[in-house]
């Protein structure tokens, strides 16, 4: 008799134990802290996230991860020794797009995560990247896709994981000089081209930056332009989904849209101009 009532409790601590497991593995939250954040930025942080700790899955990045994606892209004073970016991920329902809201990121905008997010592959997710004292955030990208691959059971291609962190380092560097919001802009609108109309050699590349920029209203030098080129080869090589990217890009892709739309009424309007003022000197001349 005893035999079977241990036999029979065994079996449901095992189920429970199994229970559980398949429960903490069907979590689709995952907060990424930052390896040298101290016990009390960790709550903060947490609260920043609203999230208590027995709520979520809780895992950690360290700056070796960091380098390992940054080194050779970003400045060293970008990188630095230690980690302070932490990344909270959501997986929401498909079709949802993605979302980022940023804390004391001082460098790298929602705009600039959100592009380079789509280029990793990342989908249908809520992200928030806070530290607990002002930082650039480039090293915040790899908790981001740590967090995404843990939330999801999926491993992000490695290719995407660099070619994603090349894209947030060059958008940042170009927004130094023409704004972060246009960089965002300029870099989201030349990649949708590339996808979309799968362009891929170099001189084709050319032509498109040259033209979205013109659009835009950005002028880039020679140099600004060599860099996008070799970014947007790097990106028409990987396998990104023509319909998965459109899906995704939903802030961002109407605030181009806006964008592109007011530059073309602008345009309208001072052509409208130009025209009126040609036609009253010709009225003139013919008098």
């Amino acid at each position: 008799m005893k035999r079977k009532f241990f036999a029979s409790l065994s079996m449901i601590i095992i189920f429970i134990m199994f229970f559980n497991v398949l429960v903490y593995a069907d979590s689709n939250k995952v907060v990424s802290l930052a390896k040298d954040i101290n016990e009390s930025q960790r709550k903060e942080i947490l609260k920043i996230f609203n999230v208590n700790q027995d709520e979520v899955e809780i895992i950690e990045v360290n700056n070796q991860e960091e380098r390992k994606y940054l080194e050779g892209v970003a400045p060293e004073a970008q990188i630095g020794r230690k980690t302070m970016s932490s990344a909270y991920v959501e997986m929401l329902k498909e079709g949802s797009g993605i979302e980022v809201e940023t804390y004391n990121i001082t460098w790298v905008t929602k705009e600039m995560y959100e592009g380079a997010l789509i280029t990793a592959g990342i989908k249908d997710a809520k992200i928030i990247a806070a530290a607990p004292i002002p930082v650039s955030g480039t090293g915040a990208l790899t908790g981001i896709l740590k967090s995404f691959e843990q939330a999801t059971g999926l491993e992000i291609d490695e290719e995407k994981k660099k070619v994603a962190t090349q894209e947030i380092v060059e958008t940042g560097e170009l927004g130094d000089i023409i704004g972060q919001d246009k960089a965002a802009e300029l870099i989201s609108s030349i990649k949708k081209a590339v996808i979309e109309q799968g362009i891929k050699s170099p001189e084709d590349i050319e032509k498109l930056i040259i033209d979205i920029a013109a659009k835009l209203d950005i002028t880039l030098t020679t140099e600004q332009i060599n860099k996008i080129t070799n970014l947007m080869e790097k990106i028409s090589k990987l396998d990104i989904n023509v319909e998965e990217f459109s899906k995704q890009i939903v802030s961002l892709g109407k605030k181009i849209q806006d964008t592109l739309k007011n530059n073309q009424e602008v345009r309208s309007l001072i052509k409208r101009i130009i025209d009126a003022i040609v036609d009253f000197l010709r009225s003139i001349f013919k008098k």
